[in-house]
Order: structure tokens, then C-alpha cells, then sequence
């Protein structure tokens, strides 16, 4: 393939393309493996400073796999200290029979935990336009559907790829224009992993025969994401559909997706999906559909992963399982502070009280007392606000309209083991102080 950028221009075309993508202020994570890719990422990232402005972070995953791993550890942090940034790392010793997917899943999945735990906005990784041929070929022959042909997007939500536009031949010379160290990971060339044959034996032997196949892999791959993204939007525009993003997840009206004949209601559940992230093709579409023609409000299916469809409240949710009730209690022992239970994130502080506060709001004022966070049990009642008597939990969640399932992962705020607060869905009479009187504020989100 044709190298599309000198390697001694790549700099500039790098701040060019990085500006184009308009990433939010604040600390970035970046991945680097040790290979020639992510490290010219890296190197690349720290001379575009000026126009990202991105408090850069070094994440580092040792496998385990390979026997010259903690050496490649070693280096890449010893990269990281030469230009003065946050290393992180981790071992995962997966071992020498571990897959690729194995590894791709535990990869992904440290990296988002420490993205939050660093409180970085985005994560960048080092797929280049040859990883974006690969993908788009193996999923064709993998018998992926249109969604699948689109491949890899410049980003996804916390998920930024800025070396797609440019070959791995290019960043390769780069690396070695500058002197970098790198590592060439031997698996990369393993034939036993689709991808590494695909690399090595398939595509060489492609582009002897036919000269454009990386182009015309590339033009199929753009012209699937112009229709995934176009389906995306038609998400927007149809009547009573109504998406909403909810605690991670997404609902829509359930009637509409009832009213449209199979092919269209497929399409648009993919769309639905992938728009959080939940990966659904024709077999779950399937039983998403028959969850819908049941009509039954509580019933649910599995999907992918922590991934399930609910129906309630004639509202189709697709929810990912979370944390279980019975998680640690977290005691408000501060003046002011933050936590995180679950996937949900609180805040407190004092300052005056409102006169009136509403009763299911995400903020409250309470007296100073002993305020402990918690999971909720069956059985256990509260007192609303301005209301008459004592009322079982479950029916305050019912009230509200929040499907059964989400209920499992729902804190409570107790005083003395007696629920004063759901965040959200209810707040008791109890520790309500008088207008303007001094009081501890509390913000909850469902992180």
C-alpha cells in the first residue's frame, strides 16, 4: 500500500486531523502498548500539546502473555518519566493460551476503570488505517452486517482514534526518524490469529492481484458508517419514538417499534443499541421483537454481556446489570465530599436550606445528623415529604415508573438504619430543615 503521509510531514498532518476532532479540556489517557504505533501516538500527542491542551496520562497493560513483557513494561514507563507523565500500568498474566479476544476484553476493561479512577475525559488508542482495512475484511468474512462493515469510528465516546487516516508504514518511519524505542510484539505476525493471517498471508497476496483492494476496503467501510450514522439520526425524527438516554442505558416508546414491519424494527433496534454501546444483530433484534409482541410490562430477555431489554411502563429499555443492592455502606463523615457508590456519584456541602425542596429530586437538605448511603431491602418503608403515612420502597419505585430491574442498583440515604432519601424517587419528612437555616446539601448522579 502507498504511503499516504511522509514521515516528516506526519507531525503536521497529526495537528491537523487532532483539531478537527474537538476534544473536551481536561486529562487524557493514553494506551501504549511499546509497539511502533503507540508510541509514535504518544510521541505525536506530546508536540501537539498546544492544540489539544490534554493533561496526558501513560496506561501501560502488561499481559503476561509473552515472556519479554515486564522488559516492555519497563520501557514504556521509563518513556513516560522522560517526558514527565502519569504512568499507569497493570499486570493482568494472562498467560501464553490466552486469545485475542481474552486479551482485548481484559484490555478495555482496565481502561475505562482507570480512566475514571484518573478522571480523564478520553482514552486514546493507536489504530491506524491498516487496522481499519484488517477489521472491515475480517468482519466481511465474518459475515458482519452493515453496522459491523463501518469499523472503527475516530471516536466513540470516551474512545478517540486519531491515527486512522494515516498507514502503518508511516508511523512505523516516523518512529524511526525520531529514534524511538519500540517493541515488535511477535504475535503480530502469529498466523494462528485471524488477524496477524489476514495481515501477513491474505492482504499481501490482495494487493499483488489487485492494487486498490485497501481503498476499495476503506470506501465500503465509509459508505456503511454514512448509513449507520444516518440511521442514528432517523432515531430523532420519528414520531413518538421518543430515545432517552437513561443511567447508561436507553429507552423508547414501545408502541411505534410494535407498528413497523420486522425489517425496519431490526434496523432501528441495531441503531438503538449501538447508540449505548449494547451490540445487537438479527438474533437479539429477534427476541427483542418477540419481548415486544408479548406486550408483558416486567418481562425481560438477555442480550449481550451485562446487556438486557426490559419492557415497562410500555417503554423499551435496554439497561446493563450493575451493582447489587447489598453493596458497602458509605458513611457522610465530612463537612463536604465526594463518593461514589455504585454507579452512582454524590456530592455534599453545607450551605443555607431552600423554603420547600421537592419531593423527587436528585438534591436534598438535611439536618446535620449521622447520613450513611446504602443499598435498600425489601420491606423497608419511608415517610414522603408533604405526604400522609409510611410507604413501602418498592411502591415509591413503582410510583415513579422505574423498571424492576433498575431498582436492584438504587441507593438509599438512612438516618439511624430509617431510609430518609431515594435520590431521585423520594424524600422523607425527616431532617428537613427551615428555609435559610444551615444545612448539608446533597447531589446525587448516576454516573
Amino acid at each position: 500500500m502507498e504511503l499516504a503521509f511522509n514521515p516528516m510531514d506526519l507531525n503536521l498532518e497529526f495537528r491537523s486531523h487532532l483539531a478537527t476532532l474537538r476534544l473536551p479540556p481536561g486529562r487524557a489517557l493514553v494506551a501504549v502498548s511499546g509497539g511502533p504505533d503507540s508510541v509514535a501516538l504518544l510521541d505525536l500527542l506530546v508536540r501537539s500539546q498546544d492544540v489539544h491542551e490534554l493533561e496526558l496520562v501513560v496506561a501501560h497493560i502488561d499481559h503476561g502473555i509473552h515472556p519479554e513483557s515486564a522488559q516492555v513494561a519497563a520501557q514504556v514507563c521509563n518513556l513516560a518519566r522522560h517526558w514527565g507523565i502519569e504512568f499507569e500500568s497493570i499486570e493482568l498474566a494472562l498467560g501464553a493460551t490466552a486469545t485475542e479476544t481474552q486479551a482485548r476484553a481484559r484490555r478495555y476493561a482496565w481502561l475505562e476503570q482507570t480512566r475514571k479512577r484518573a478522571g480523564a475525559v478520553v482514552v486514546f488508542t493507536a489504530h491506524h488505517a491498516d487496522d481499519q482495512v484488517e477489521t472491515i475484511l475480517m468482519r466481511a468474512l465474518e459475515g458482519s452486517g452493515p453496522t459491523g462493515l463501518a469499523a472503527m469510528s475516530g471516536r466513540t465516546s470516551a474512545l478517540v482514534r486519531p491515527l486512522l487516516p494515516f498507514p502503518r508504514e508511516a508511523l512505523a518511519a516516523y518512529a524511526r526518524e525520531r529514534s524511538l524505542p519500540t517493541w515488535s510484539d511477535p504475535a503480530n505476525h502469529d498466523s494462528r490469529h485471524l488477524r496477524s493471517w489476514l495481515r501477513c498471508a491474505v492482504l499481501p497476496k490482495l494487493r499483488s492481484r489487485l492494487p486498490r483492494v485497501d481503498l476499495n476496503l476503506a470506501r465500503v467501510g465509509a459508505q456503511a458508517a454514512r448509513d449507520r450514522t444516518a440511521w442514528s439520526k432517523v432515531l430523532d425524527l420519528l414520531p413518538g419514538l421518543d430515545p432517552l438516554l437513561e443511567n447508561g442505558g436507553i429507552s423508547v416508546a414501545a408502541a411505534p417499534l410494535r407498528g413497523y414491519d420486522s425489517a425496519l424494527a431490526q434496523t432501528l433496534l441495531i441503531a438503538i443499541g449501538r447508540r449505548v454501546g449494547c451490540q445487537i444483530g438479527a438474533a437479539r433484534a429477534a427476541r427483542i421483537l418477540r419481548l415486544l409482541a408479548a406486550g408483558n410490562s416486567g418481562s425481560e430477555t438477555p442480550l449481550c454481556g451485562q446487556w438486557r431489554a426490559e419492557l415497562a411502563f410500555d417503554r423499551l429499555r435496554l439497561i446493563r446489570a450493575g451493582m447489587n443492592s447489598t453493596a458497602e455502606a458509605l458513611p457522610l463523615d465530612a463537612e463536604a465530599g465526594e463518593m461514589r457508590w455504585g454507579e452512582w456519584r454524590f456530592r455534599w456541602r453545607r450551605e443555607p436550606a431552600p423554603a420547600l425542596q421537592e419531593r423527587a429530586a436528585l438534591t436534598a437538605w438535611f439536618e446535620p445528623d449521622a447520613l450513611t448511603i446504602r443499598g435498600w431491602l425489601p420491606g423497608e418503608k419511608v415517610r414522603p415529604l408533604a405526604g400522609a403515612g409510611r410507604r413501602l420502597l418498592v411502591r415509591c419505585f413503582q410510583e415513579a415508573r422505574v423498571p424492576r430491574r433498575r431498582r436492584e442498583n438504587w441507593p438509599v440515604l438512612v438516618s439511624s438504619d430509617a431510609v430518609v432519601w431515594i435520590p431521585g424517587v423520594c424524600r422523607s419528612d425527616a431532617l428537613v430543615p427551615s428555609g435559610g437555616k444551615e444545612a448539608l446539601r446533597i447531589d446525587a448522579e448516576y454516573a
